[in-house]
C-alpha cells in the first residue's frame, strides 16, 4: 500500500475483527481513490470486504495477512452489523463493488487504461463492452477472461507486463485469487487494484444483480437467495449465522479489553 492509501486507512477506519476497514463516505471514498491514482509512485490494493469475506480471515491467516495490506471498503450488511456492535454506529456508507466501481469509473474525468481479469468468457467481455459504453473516454483491455483456480497464470503476468496500466480489475470470487494479486502484482503494473469479487458475474447477469433500492436496505442477499440454488441460499444462511455469533462474541472481547485499559 502506499504512504498515502496507509495514512488515510489510519485516520479514518473502524476495526472489524481487528482489521482495518475504511469507514468514508461516498463522495470522500470516490475523491480519495482517484487521488490514488495520481500518485507518482506505489501501489494500493482495494479489497470489497463482506461478511464471507471477513468470517474467511478468522479461519485463514495467510487470506488475513493479505487483507491487512489492503484498502478495506465496507461492502453489505454484514458489515453494518459488526460496525454496530463494535463501534456503536453503522458505517458512512455500503461501498459495494457493483455500485461503487461504476460510480468511480464515471468519477475519473482523466482517461486511463484499465485491464480487466475475471473468469469467463462471458462475463468479462459483456462487463467489458457495458464499462466501455458506461465510460467511453478510458481504455479498457480485456487481460484474462479465464481466470481459473487450476490455470497456468503465467501468461497473465507477461500480458500485463507490456499494458503500462493505470488501474487492474480483477474478479475474486475466492481468497487464494486475492492471494494471487498479493504475490504477482508488482508496484510497476498498474497504481491501483481493485479486487471486486463476483461483480464481473454481475455486470454480466450469470449471477442476478439485485435492484439498487435493495442493495441500499440490505436485501441483496435475501434476492439473490430466491433466484439461486438451495445450495447456495443454504450456504449464505449458515455464513450469516456464523458470522453474527462471531460479531457478538468479537463485541464482548472488545469491551473487556477496553474495560481492561481504562483500569
Amino acid at each position: 500500500m502506499s504512504l498515502i492509501a496507509n495514512f488515510a486507512v489510519l485516520s479514518s477506519r473502524r476495526a472489524i475483527f481487528d482489521l482495518p476497514v475504511c469507514d468514508l463516505g461516498w463522495d470522500d471514498a470516490l475523491v480519495f481513490i482517484n487521488e490514488l491514482l495520481s500518485m507518482p509512485v506505489g501501489q494500493t490494493s482495494i479489497s470489497f470486504v463482506t461478511a464471507r469475506n471477513m468470517l474467511m480471515t478468522l479461519r485463514d491467516s495467510e487470506y488475513r495477512a493479505v487483507l491487512t495490506q489492503n484498502l478495506l471498503l465496507p461492502d453489505g450488511l454484514g458489515l453494518d452489523i459488526a460496525s454496530r456492535v463494535a463501534h456503536g454506529s453503522l458505517f458512512p456508507a455500503r461501498l459495494k463493488a457493483a455500485d461503487f466501481v461504476p460510480a468511480l469509473l464515471t468519477f475519473m474525468e482523466v482517461p486511463r487504461r484499465i485491464g480487466l481479469i475475471g473468469s469467463t468468457p462471458e462475463a468479462v467481455r459483456t462487463t467489458a463492452a457495458t464499462f466501455r459504453r458506461h465510460a467511453p473516454w478510458h481504455e479498457f483491455i480485456i487481460i484474462s477472461d479465464s481466470f481459473s483456480e487450476t490455470a497456468d497464470k503465467s501468461a497473465i503476468i507477461k500480458d500485463i507486463d507490456r499494458q503500462w496500466l493505470d488501474l487492474l480489475i480483477v474478479g475474486t470470487s475466492t481468497a487464494s485469487k486475492e492471494k494471487w494479486i498479493h504475490k504477482n502484482i508488482r508496484a510497476d503494473h498498474a497504481r491501483l487494484v481493485l479486487a471486486v469479487g463476483d461483480l464481473f458475474d454481475v455486470v454480466a447477469g450469470t449471477v442476478h444483480h439485485v435492484p439498487k433500492f435493495l442493495r441500499m436496505i440490505g436485501l441483496d442477499r435475501g434476492y439473490r437467495g430466491i433466484h439461486e440454488a438451495t445450495r447456495r441460499g443454504l450456504r449464505y444462511a449458515l455464513d450469516s449465522a456464523t458470522f453474527l455469533y462471531y460479531v457478538l462474541q468479537y463485541g464482548v472481547t472488545r469491551r473487556r479489553r477496553l474495560l481492561r485499559r481504562s483500569t
